[in-house]
């Protein structure tokens, strides 16, 4: 029985055994169908052994507890119409070609570049509340545990590998299924290629033999007759499935042109609403995946190779896409619409050469010596990578879009990369689109591997907001990707840096003077140091700490299982103290060493611990390794766990640098020029002829948002002096932050003739609308409330709710309205945002 989400529980379960057995490989076969909102097809997992599984002498029965506690009852897959397969007859829709790496049609560009990583967060704590006994005891079968949501199963088989023409041509054992498996996985990265084509193959192969399978709210749990271990149990299964039209980790919507679009967003479950898979991070796999779609729509996904569709029957295209870096299944993101490709109008023959990609076979790959990660063909290792500043890329959005991203997104991408390049060194991924997402996106911006999610909202105003949004996000490829966290709720070592690194690669993207640099920075650190004041004023004490889990941080139970703690608190979503806490520990601790050295260090950490999952005190020790002495003062990890990471509230540390933070020179002419408006404001109507007229300096956008952030505190502000405002600085003109803190204003202060303001921003912006929709609703005023009601803007507001790689998101439903009516209360300061 299908159990919804309760919206009290905090914690979220994490169900795979991982610790007994680990997907190595997906390859996911699919069809996009617009009309019934549904994702169907096949994905095909293999397996190898996890090296912490032992069999067991227990006679115990296995007990697979749900959340009503009710033992697991193993059923056949119900009857279908989809018939049983054979070596000819399956995947009838597709020939081989349309897996084959470089297949007719298709531009391979990355998979020559090399490539590489991990993820973006990891899992919490054990809790045999959730976690199902999943060890063999006696004659006892195994049983695999993957995470499954909100999907219909309709079969599981095992895969006949060994029917593959030519297997034998790699293995020992050409008749013992697992035993191919196993070599097959262990394949060498130089042959990497190789490896993909035999997965494709095997795929392909007939099934031999239906496994028995159930599932619960949150599982899927397959075992078959006989197979007592997890060395026993088939390493290759085929499992046909569908998504259901609700399912939380797919988004149906419409594009801004009015057309039918689908894409995947962190949520509070991740991908398993997509398909049945391994959730902990630590389960860290390569894919490859085909995807069937209408011929008038694009397919874009995490994949190294820039895909080209390939024509089938009349009307419909296939798009391949693949990854050889091993990363969480978390980190898998898809998007199907129409979207258009943004080209530069001028494109010069220096960018070409500069944005040139290289195979794995030009590369050294004992460029930089042996890496700490599992083998894969690593970009770190690659010669030609290491120089490359700026990997090649594309942009996509509705064509409605196409003026403004020429104009905005387009000219930043070039330097935007070629800054963090020259921070971080080698990117480590070797190619990126950037999806310009539909309207009721709940973000910002989202990364996921070789592709990154960006909100309209980026797009309007100057380019501040979409060159810090655009760094934010190219951040994560190092911090979230190529470096991800062991444990999900350490969430800092993601965001924290992102948001740390956005500021940096900003300046530089900028060619900012140092000195022009550093007020830049500071006056971004004052505007994060109003937000971090009111987020601790405003919100429970045990959501405000970066490492709730403590000397547990990283723990699981002995199947590998665990729960997110908080993972499904709805109070999550709008929290940002893993950004700013994050951040600002990061800039305490560049302070400490000297900037010089801090990044010297970073691209050391960088090179160290590419390509796995950490914890806090990764980080933390290394870092010290590297303060001189005399440098050090009282830090030691565990003093920067008590003050920073495990601690409510404002770090002391940070509480002293609060005047510093004041003193900034940017910071000060917002405060003479908020003088200036609260002498406008308290003037009467009729001003005398002695009164000289206030002469207003011209602001940058962030100080434009710190100027409104003060004036948010005027107790009145009168509908002149607002007025004069939006005349004075063209507040309706202005980005997406900016006009944030008009229409809150707006609001505030009933200025009924800028409401237009409002519901366009309502409308246009919904990921941070849902601030001023709550306020709105909140209000006793009839004309804000049916603002408010308005049914365009209100069922994709519900919708909108802050994500991040692998954070959590929340679906917004009739049953939990009140509870986020009370969430939304301090969003009255105008100082809290959506990021992602």
């Amino acid at each position: 029985m299908d159990v919804k989400l309760d919206p009290s529980r905090d914690d979220l379960p994490l169900m795979a055994n991982t610790s007994h057995i680990l997907v190595k490989h997906y390859v996911l076969d699919l069809d996009v169908d617009f009309e019934s909102q549904i994702i169907e097809g096949t994905i095909v997992l293999f397996f190898e052994s996890g090296n912490r599984f032992k069999k067991r002498s227990s006679s115990t029965e296995v007990a697979c507890l749900s959340e009503s506690n009710e033992a697991c009852k193993f059923r056949m897959p119900e009857p279908c119409q989809i018939p049983v397969t054979n070596t000819k007859t399956f995947s009838s829709k597709i020939g081989y070609n349309d897996f084959v790496i470089c297949g007719k049609g298709e531009k391979d560009t990355s998979g020559k570049d090399g490539n590489h990583d991990n993820q973006e967060q990891a899992s919490g704590i054990s809790s045999s509340k959730y976690c199902c006994d999943t060890g063999n005891h006696g004659s006892e079968e195994f049983l695999l545990v993957l995470d499954c949501c909100d999907i219909s199963v309709l079969k599981v088989e095992e895969v006949d590998v060994a029917a593959v023409p030519g297997i034998e041509k790699f293995t020992r054992s050409p008749k013992l299924r697992n035993q191919i498996v196993h070599e097959l996985v262990a394949l060498p990265a130089d042959r990497w290629r190789e490896q993909l084509d035999y997965y494709a193959l095997c795929s392909q192969a007939p099934g031999c033999g239906e496994l028995l399978f159930d599932t619960d709210t949150w599982s899927l749990q397959i075992r078959k007759t006989g197979a007592q271990t997890a060395t026993d149990f088939p390493h290759a299964i085929r499992i046909r499935y569908r998504t259901k039209p609700q399912g939380r980790s797919v988004t149906w919507t419409s594009d801004q042109s009015g057309r039918p679009c689908v894409y995947t967003v962190g949520s509070p479950i991740n991908n398993r609403a997509l398909f049945p898979c391994q959730e902990p991070p630590v389960a860290m796999s390569t894919w490859q995946a085909t995807v069937r779609a209408a011929a008038s729509l694009v397919v874009l996904m995490s994949g190294e190779n820039s895909a080209e569709p390939t024509q089938l029957r009349e009307g419909y295209s296939s798009w391949h896409y693949y990854v050889t870096m091993p990363m969480p299944a978390s980190t898998f993101t898809i998007a199907v619409g129409s979207w258009t490709e943004m080209k530069p109008e001028i494109c010069s023959s220096n960018d070409l050469a500069t944005e040139r990609s290289f195979s794995p076979s030009e590369a050294d790959f004992r460029y930089v010596g042996v890496c700490g990660h599992m083998e894969y063909p690593c970009r770190f290792q690659n010669a030609s990578a290491t120089t490359q500043k700026i990997i090649p890329h594309r942009v996509f959005a509705p064509a409605c879009l196409k003026r403004v991203c020429q104009e905005t997104l387009l000219p930043l991408i070039p330097p935007c990369l070629s800054a963090a390049h020259s921070v971080l060194g080698t990117h480590p991924f070797s190619r990126l689109d950037i999806l310009i997402v539909p309207a009721n996106f709940s973000s910002l911006g989202m990364a996921s591997p070789h592709i990154v999610f960006l909100s309209q909202s980026t797009l309007t105003g100057m380019s501040q907001l979409c060159g810090t949004r655009l760094c934010h996000e190219i951040a994560h490829a190092w911090f979230g990707l190529a470096i991800g966290a062991r444990d999900w709720t350490e969430e800092w070592l993601s965001e924290g840096f992102a948001t740390h690194l956005e500021d940096v690669f900003w300046a530089k993207a900028q060619q900012l003077a140092p000195h022009e640099a550093r007020e830049q920075q500071k006056l971004r650190a004052c505007l994060r140091w109003h937000r971090l004041q009111d987020e601790v004023q405003n919100s429970p004490e045990e959501m405000q700490v970066l490492r709730p889990n403590k000397e547990k941080t990283g723990h699981v139970s002995d199947s590998g299982s665990s729960v997110i703690r908080h993972g499904l608190n709805p109070e999550k979503v709008f929290m940002q103290v893993h950004y700013l806490k994050g951040y600002f520990l990061l800039q305490f601790l560049a302070k400490t060493l000297g900037e010089d050295t801090y990044f010297s260090f970073l691209r050391k950490f960088v090179h160290t611990f590419h390509g796995q999952l950490i914890l806090s005190q990764d980080f933390l020790q290394m870092l010290l390794e590297n303060i001189p002495e005399e440098k050090r003062l009282e830090l030691s990890v565990g003093n920067i766990f008590r003050d920073w990471l495990e601690s409510s509230g404002i770090p002391q540390p940070l509480q002293r640098e609060r005047q510093a933070l004041a003193e900034c020179g940017l910071a000060q002419q917002v405060s003479a020029e908020v003088a200036k408006w609260v002498r406008v404001n308290r003037r009467p109507r009729k001003r005398k002829r002695k009164d000289r007229e206030e002469v207003f300096e011209k602001l940058l956008p962030d100080q434009l948002v710190l100027l409104l952030e003060h004036l948010l505190e005027q107790k009145t502000v009168t509908p002149r002096t607002l007025q004069s405002l939006e005349r004075t600085y063209h507040l309706s003109e202005q980005d997406a932050e900016v006009r944030h803190r008009w229409c809150e204003l707006i609001v505030k202060h009933k200025y009924t003739k800028a409401y237009r303001d409002v519901e366009k921003f309502l409308q246009e912006d919904q990921a941070m609308g849902i601030y001023l929709y709550g306020e709105l609703m909140l209000s006793e005023d009839p004309r804000q409330q049916h603002l408010a009601r308005r049914k365009d803007h209100s069922e994709n507001l519900f919708h909108a709710s802050a994500c991040s790689p692998g954070g959590p998101r929340l679906a917004w439903t009739q049953d939990i309205k009140g509870r986020a009516m009370g969430l939304l209360k301090p969003a009255v300061s105008g100082r809290l945002r959506l990021v992602g």
